[in-house]
């Protein structure tokens, strides 16, 4: 892409605007009217719960058999997010910058005192326009911190279907880029078919919604996940069957570590007795579980994560690191949260964390560190 290109990509398209609007319109209304499971959520400080309806499968499928459908009646083009990749991106990220302004601006002037919408303000409008004001911020009954999270995946997929049409286009289907988009439409679909889970995340329960949590929802899941995709869009690499069931078996490790490790805290958060793997969990002082993969390693679903993201760029080969950008950044992030989860959980947990770093020593990868 030339320089001019790129600057001119800088300025919101009419075509990129409506391309937004009718993405969050769309999942605005199906994701109040689509049948969904109810599933409550943490109990707050001030005892209260907020409920989400998790109908993100549904409305999911929904909008890629609208979208077929909308291609073969030649109203829309399939290419059309790949073609308008530049510009969906700046427009997008003007966007988590108006949106996460509004939001600080009716977060300071809130008089709620209930803990979902209580304005937490600091003083500094940097720290509290980056970090927000608001836990979960609300628009016509809607969670606005949950629902920016669910567009980002979508999108995620969405522009990963786009640029297999392109790939269909110029004759560049190999196995590196079915791969690609095979490992992450199952890691899309599987997020939304557990999506309850999300539900009990920390970024949802202790995460006040301001532009950090806007852009990462927005901006960079989608377009930074979807990275080897657009490289393999311009680099052919030809894998031997060889290395495709090497990688493969990357993905599969890694989907049971991670889908295993936090389904089982899930369930225990839900109901501490539950059995794990057959067997009554162990807890430590009551609050902390000790097994499955939580007795091999203190943080064993990041190990899980970790290999999911380098699955999804070993098909892109060893020719450049730019495919590579996605697992790096994930190894830095959760190395660094994996110390910040330590800190914290000593200062909460005191004697008992200490007792349940004797009995599962290693953080992350078991038996090394």
């Amino acid at each position: 892409m030339e320089m001019t290109d790129i600057f001119s990509a800088l300025i919101p398209s009419e075509t990129s605007v409506l391309i937004l609007i009718a993405y969050f319109g769309y999942l605005g209304l199906a994701g109040s009217v689509l049948p969904g499971k109810i599933v409550p959520g943490t109990l707050l400080s001030d005892g209260s719960r907020i409920h989400y309806r998790c109908n993100g499968l549904l409305t999911l499928l929904l909008l890629v058999s609208l979208l077929m459908a909308g291609i073969s009646l030649g109203l829309i083009s399939a290419t059309v997010i790949a073609d308008k990749g530049m510009e969906l991106l700046s427009t997008t990220f003007y966007f988590s910058i108006l949106v996460s302004l509004g939001l600080y601006v009716v977060g300071c002037k809130s008089r709620e005192r209930g803990s979902s919408l209580k304005p937490h303000v600091t003083g500094s409008f940097i720290q509290d326009w980056w970090f927000g004001v608001q836990l979960n911020p609300q628009i016509i009954g809607v969670d606005i911190k949950f629902f920016f999270v669910r567009a980002g995946m979508m999108g995620w997929l969405i522009i990963n279907l786009s640029l297999l049409a392109r790939s269909f286009q110029t004759d560049n289907i190999n196995l590196s880029v079915i791969l690609y988009q095979f490992f992450s439409a199952m890691y899309v679909i599987d997020y939304f078919f557990y999506e309850e889970y999300m539900t009990s995340t920390w970024d949802i329960i202790a995460e006040r919604l301001g532009f950090m949590l806007i852009f990462g929802d927005l901006v960079w899941i989608p377009f930074t996940f979807s990275i080897q995709g657009w490289w393999l869009l311009e680099n052919k690499v030809n894998l031997t069957k060889g290395a495709g069931i090497i990688i493969c078996l990357v993905f599969f490790i890694g989907y049971v570590v991670f889908r295993g490790a936090n389904g089982q805290k899930h369930i225990f958060k839900k109901n501490n007795s539950t059995p794990i793997w057959g067997k009554p969990p162990k807890v430590i002082g009551g609050k902390l579980l000790a097994s499955g993969y939580w007795g091999i390693s203190r943080h064993c679903n990041y190990l899980g994560d970790l290999l999911l993201a380098l699955s999804f760029s070993l098909p892109c080969g060893a020719r450049s690191v730019i495919p590579y950008f996605y697992p790096i950044y994930l190894l830095i992030l959760l190395v660094l949260r994996e110390r910040r989860d330590e800190a914290r959980c000593s200062q909460k947990y005191k004697d008992v964390w200490a007792e349940y770093c004797k009995l599962v020593p290693w953080r992350l990868v078991p038996y090394v560190y």
